[in-house]
């Protein structure tokens, strides 16, 4: 199967959090494309998760330990791990899931 991602809706999931979503029979892929200040509270889910940052610099907490990520940080959150982040400049981001997110169908 094949997608082009200018040709996919975006989605506001989250107040300036806009995102371009891809689901697969065992994962989900998110582009995002994320507003300076905006904030994904502290929260959990039995996903694990891996954040890219293309554009922009992102604060991201995994389990209360705090770091600004900017172009080419990786970040792999693990199952069941609080955390929560802010976009400290506009962003461009891109979040794998495994398994689907259920909660962005």
């Amino acid at each position: 199967m094949e997608y082009q991602l200018q040709q996919m809706k975006a989605r506001e999931f989250m107040p300036g959090y806009k995102g371009k979503i891809l689901h697969t029979e065992r994962m989900s892929l998110v582009f995002w494309e994320v507003e300076a200040g905006a904030e994904v509270p502290v929260h959990h889910h039995e996903n694990e998760q891996i954040m890219h940052v293309l554009e922009g610099t992102f604060h991201l907490a995994v389990a209360g330990r705090g770091r600004d990520y900017g172009p080419g940080s990786v970040v792999v959150i693990p199952s069941g791990s609080p955390h929560g982040g802010k976009a400290l400049t506009q962003c461009r981001l891109i979040d794998v899931f495994s398994p689907v997110r259920e909660a962005y169908r």
